[in-house]
This record gives structure tokens, C-alpha cells and sequence, in this order.
């Protein structure tokens, strides 16, 4: 019993930092879009960088 409590112990540990880094990466993103250089840089070269993403493609998507 002890090897399945490391397993399942190990997967929450790599669901629980899969998810941190959704939350990070979003947050960086979200605050470089709003950040005054990040509207400078949009403003001054129309650089958007509208880069999909495979956690843009919900199951409720028609298209």
C-alpha cells in the first residue's frame, strides 16, 4: 500500500503544478497585455501576439 500512496502523491504533485502553471503563465500574459511597455509595444509596432493556445479550444466550441 505504501507504493500507491507515492503514485497517487506524485500525480497530485504534477496536477498541482500543471495547474500553478496555468494560473502563472495567464497572469504574466494578462499583465504584460496591460502593462504601459506592453500598450507602448502593441501601439508603436502592432505587434498583438494572438497566439493559440491548446487550452483555447473548449469542448463547447462549435468551430
Amino acid at each position: 500500500m505504501v507504493f500507491g500512496s507515492l503514485v497517487f502523491s506524485i500525480i497530485l504533485w504534477i496536477v498541482g503544478l500543471f495547474i500553478l502553471y496555468i494560473v502563472i503563465s495567464a497572469a504574466v500574459k494578462d499583465g504584460i497585455n496591460k502593462s504601459v511597455v506592453g500598450q507602448f509595444i502593441e501601439k508603436k509596432y502592432g505587434v498583438k501576439g494572438d497566439k493559440k493556445s491548446f487550452l483555447d479550444s473548449d469542448l463547447d466550441n462549435d468551430t
